[in-house]
């Protein structure tokens, strides 16, 4: 069984700051998360409190799991396709999983009965669930507007991202801090530069009238 605390707590500025730069991460992906369920299960933007909700309940979760010894603890954005496929969101359905999945984890009965799904089918899910996030992450652009600046800062981001995930070794010359948020997660390099791009980039571009 799991036990509270298994480690000493002690301050480590670098362990704080590591923990605190892949936080910003997960709840950037609650966020992307919260707007995929609502546009693409409900058909509509997600309103202000669920919004908060949606971040309040991750962060608390992570706490909890910090007194366990355990990394910050993020959404599951396949839950999100699977959503968007189904169009079921009943807290019914979504907790009755849960509950088949702790005991899962608690028996090992039933856990096995789950691994007897043949990998063809899980395949095949997979892929569909995958697609249709990326599917809801086209419509959010799309209801953003293709304008020159969301296209350099989407570009970038992508681009960068999937080009950090092939050069992992450029992160050597970097402290220790750095190499652990960075070097192994794409996706805190692309959180980092869209962030950075959406507050320099100008959000209107003024053009000069000629008389």
């Amino acid at each position: 069984m799991p036990h509270i605390l298994p480690f000493t707590p002690e301050i480590n500025i670098g362990a704080l700051l590591s923990v605190v730069a892949v936080y910003l991460v997960s709840a950037t992906e609650t966020i992307g998360d919260t707007s995929a369920l609502c546009n693409g299960a409900l058909k509509r933007n997600p309103h202000k409190y669920e919004m908060g909700a949606a971040i309040s309940c991750d962060g608390f979760i992570s706490s909890v799991s910090g007194l366990f010894g355990c990394t910050p603890i993020t959404s599951f954005s396949q839950n999100v396709g699977l959503a968007a496929i189904s169009g079921v969101v009943n807290r019914f359905t979504i907790a009755l999983g849960a509950l088949i999945m702790i005991l899962g984890g608690i028996f090992p009965s039933v856990g096995y009965a789950l691994t007897t799904i043949p990998q063809a089918v899980l395949g095949g899910c997979t892929i569909m669930m995958f697609g249709s996030i990326l599917f809801a992450g086209f419509g959010m652009m799309a209801r953003s507007g293709f304008s020159q600046r969301n296209m350099v800062i989407v570009s970038l981001s992508l681009s960068v991202g999937l080009g950090f995930t092939q050069a992992t070794g450029m992160f050597d010359i970097f402290p220790d801090i750095v190499r652990t948020v960075f070097a192994d997660n794409c996706v805190a390099v692309v959180f980092l530069l869209a962030v950075l791009l959406n507050l320099v980039l100008p959000k209107e571009k003024t053009i000069e009238k000629q008389s």
